[in-house]
């Protein structure tokens, strides 16, 4: 039998060396053409000394922190909650003319308490808030409406210009994309972000303001400490699902107004005194 195999594999070769020889290609052995056709893929960590990959960074206690901010955000009682950018436009109002008083009401929400935007917009909406009218209204009489919101005279130059771009360039609807958004005067990401989400129904980024900024830093939801609100977005967005995106501007907000306020926060009253670095324990 061992003879019959030999036999049987001395036929084999010699059968590959003709083929090969009929072919006009040298006889090379079989497994050499396997070894160079075929890739190997290897896992990752595994073979030729491959570095392991690494996880994500995320912040420690990060799921239990937010899990225990939702409870507490569970009243929606919230300054942001009655009287945020998205309680402010006319639900009524055509689909263009309500993307236009989201974007007004966010450029007027800028160093602004929600109370003071609210009453601003109201104002504006009982004048009939469209692109047309604004651009018929003249800087005294819209500087009056929007008074006494934070840097209220550049606000009435940013919207009147931003306006007039909207009329002439989009129709008097507002930009669709973010990097158009931030292109208006008075515009900045924050802002483009948010209206992304509210006038377009599209979640394009986090929407970071002085409250999320403020929290992600004490919460350490960031890898080193940001001093730009840009730079807390960012950082955010590297690792927090995009799932949650949406979410974590209104529960930030109103979480800074009522609990982890700027100055003298109430910790004492936060659920995540234990996990918080930055907790002031009795």
């Amino acid at each position: 039998m061992a003879a019959g195999r030999a036999g049987a594999r001395r036929v084999g070769t010699a059968r590959g060396a003709a083929v090969s020889q009929i072919q006009g290609t040298p006889s090379t052995p079989r497994r050499s053409r396997r070894r160079k056709s075929v890739a190997i893929a290897y896992e990752p960590g595994q073979g030729d000394g491959a570095e392991p990959q690494r996880p994500r960074w995320e912040p420690k206690h990060w799921q239990e922190q937010l899990q225990r901010i939702r409870e507490m955000r569970r009243s929606r009682d919230a300054p942001v909650d009655e009287m945020g950018v998205d309680k402010c436009y006319d639900t009524s109002a055509p689909p263009q003319v309500m993307r236009y008083q989201v974007l007004l009401s966010l450029m007027l929400s800028s160093q602004t308490k929600d109370q003071v935007t609210s009453a601003a917009m109201l104002r504006l909406r009982q004048r009939g808030l469209t692109v047309d009218s604004v651009l018929q209204m003249d800087d005294a009489t819209l500087g009056r409406l929007i008074y006494p919101v934070g840097f209220w005279r550049n606000k009435v130059k940013y919207i009147k210009q931003t306006t007039a771009i909207l009329k002439q360039k989009y129709g008097g609807d507002i930009p669709s994309t973010v990097e158009e958004l931030v292109q208006l005067p008075g515009v900045g990401p924050k802002m483009a972000h948010l209206a992304m989400n509210i006038a377009w129904d599209s979640v394009s980024g986090i929407a970071v303001d002085t409250h999320v900024h403020r929290i992600s830093n004490r919460l350490k939801w960031v890898k080193k400490e940001t001093r730009y609100p840009e730079e807390t977005r960012v950082a955010l967005e590297d690792w927090l699902p995009r799932d949650l995106w949406r979410e974590i501007n209104w529960l930030l907000v109103g979480f800074g107004q009522q609990t982890c306020l700027p100055v003298n926060p109430r910790c004492s009253q936060c659920l995540n005194q234990d996990i918080c670095p930055a907790a002031k324990r009795p």
